[in-house]
């Protein structure tokens, strides 16, 4: 048993290595790749994949891994553990042919160029058909594989494993029920001003900004680096070198500051999990709801409270006097959490935010379980838009044309990222009781605290326990939506004076 088990581990661990090439072109081809070179990157990344593909797939592999599967109870708990999910993910890959795979393969690409069509003319019946055949192929996907109660689980299993339409279900009718009402009383009161945030912020001088603040949250510039791209986002090629990027807009000074803060969440869980555990499922986060919910919690628990700010506003002061002359702390703390409905995801504050979510999740499920089509979708969402925020979409482009994830085949996706809010708070909130004095030492900018709690708490497990079991054994329940709401109450409440 226990060469069989060394075998499997051999083979993940060079799985591992090449998924770690692949990050490393991709994040290049980011960052500093000259525009020619894309063709051959992609066809470099193509091969990689198809290696990674094979390997797992090898009849050699699979007979190994079943035989440990079926003596699954002679192992101990994490090894257990790492079988099970790697038995589930080979199982998953067997059941999708090299037919089907390019079929889907071609899907995606041919909605990539449709999308970028339909976006630049901001009509989305240049996009409808090439999206209508990737929603038939991931719905053809959810049979090969199967599921228990929803088609859409086959998909969200992808992203956030063992999760289920019923709990989502849920959560967004509380979201419906306590959020969308709450958002209309904040409207009803005196807007906060937040023109501090609308000037001209030299870039060089961001950038310094923005190295600092992650160096304070316990970021480690040896095992990682920052580089501008035009979406942030983080990578990494293991354990000990997980990269991140930003943006900066020189007329917001929001655009940069949380997106600094954001990723570095996401990159201190990667450096958090165990070294010793690479290339296996105990090595790797357990879905991207938890990876949400350690980016938010830094990004807004942390990074938008006013005990982070009562630190680190003296500092952001020396780099911008003159644009933040005359600006307490206090008139920064609420410009920054100002909460207005927009129609763009991406630049919604965090209360509306989880309505852009919404609307997506239930799009998304109607059309895996056939109450929608994509005749009229743009129709279906602008009326969404205006029944949820209240606001009128202006064109497709504004609209449903203004997300990529659809066209990468992405279904099940967007409700990770309501779900790591949602975690984000009863962790957070968890983590108060934990650790007495945590908003003090955030107020003086000791976080090391809250790391090493975070570091004990989710980081070391890596995929040891799925969210749920994580969840219970950190707060003592399953996700509650409760825990977000007073922490909305508590603070927006304070900010708008209600």
């Amino acid at each position: 048993m226990k060469t069989k088990y060394e075998e499997y581990v051999k083979v993940m661990r060079k799985a591992a290595d090449i998924s770690g090439a692949i990050s490393l072109l991709s994040w290049d081809k980011e960052v500093n790749m000259p525009k020619n070179g894309a063709a051959f990157r992609s066809q470099q990344v193509a091969t990689l994949a198809g290696m990674r593909h094979e390997m797992l797939l090898d009849a050699r592999h699979g007979i190994n891994l079943k035989m440990l599967y079926s003596d699954r109870n002679l192992l101990d708990s994490k090894e257990r553990k790492n079988i099970e999910i790697s038995h589930k993910h080979h199982e998953r890959r067997s059941k999708l042919s090299t037919d089907f795979v390019m079929r889907q393969s071609k899907a995606v690409s041919n909605a990539y160029h449709s999308w970028i069509e339909a976006k630049k003319n901001k009509d989305y019946s240049l996009y409808k058909d090439a999206l209508t055949e990737v929603v038939n192929i991931r719905k053809e996907e959810c049979e090969l594989v199967g599921y228990e109660d929803h088609p859409y689980e086959a998909l969200l299993d992808q992203y956030e494993p063992g999760a289920k339409v019923a709990q989502l279900d849920t959560l967004f009718n509380d979201v419906k029920a306590q959020l969308v009402d709450f958002c209309k009383q904040i409207a009803a009161q005196k807007q906060v001003n937040a023109d501090v945030l609308a000037q001209a912020y030299d870039k060089d001088k961001q950038w310094d900004f923005g190295l600092e603040i992650l160096k304070r949250m316990g970021y480690d510039f040896n095992s990682g680096r920052q580089d501008l791209s035009p979406h942030p986002f983080t990578t990494h090629f293991a354990p000990t070198d997980v990269r991140v990027t930003t943006r900066i807009d020189e007329n917001h000074f929001g655009s940069m500051t949380w997106s600094c803060i954001h990723e570095g969440g996401h990159a201190l869980y990667e450096l958090g999990l165990p070294q010793e555990e690479y290339g296996l499922p105990s090595g790797s986060s357990v879905s991207l709801g938890i990876h949400e919910s350690q980016s938010r919690l830094w990004e807004n628990n942390v990074g938008r409270s006013l005990p982070f700010w009562k630190h680190n506003f003296s500092l952001l002061k020396e780099f911008f006097p003159k644009e933040l002359k005359g600006i307490s702390v206090e008139d920064f703390y609420k410009a920054i959490n100002q909460v207005y409905p927009s129609p763009i995801r991406v630049e919604s504050d965090e209360l509306y935010y989880h309505f852009h979510i919404m609307i997506r999740y239930e799009i998304e499920k109607g059309l895996i379980e056939g109450s929608l089509s994509t005749d009229g979708l743009n129709e279906v969402w602008n009326q969404k838009y205006k029944d949820y925020l209240g606001i009128d979409i202006q064109n497709d482009a504004e609209g449903i044309l203004q997300d990529i994830h659809w066209a990468y085949g992405s279904i099940g996706y967007f409700p990770t990222y309501s779900l790591g809010s949602f975690y984000a708070a009863q962790f957070f909130n968890q983590a108060k009781k934990d650790i007495p004095n945590l908003i003090q030492e955030i107020e003086k900018g000791e976080n090391q605290s809250l790391l090493t709690w975070l570091r004990e708490q989710v980081h070391q497990h890596g995929s040891t326990y799925s969210a749920d079991e994580l969840c219970n054994r950190i707060t003592g329940e399953s996700l509650n939506f409760k825990y977000f709401m007073d922490y909305a109450k508590e603070k927006y409440k304070g900010i708008y004076q209600f």
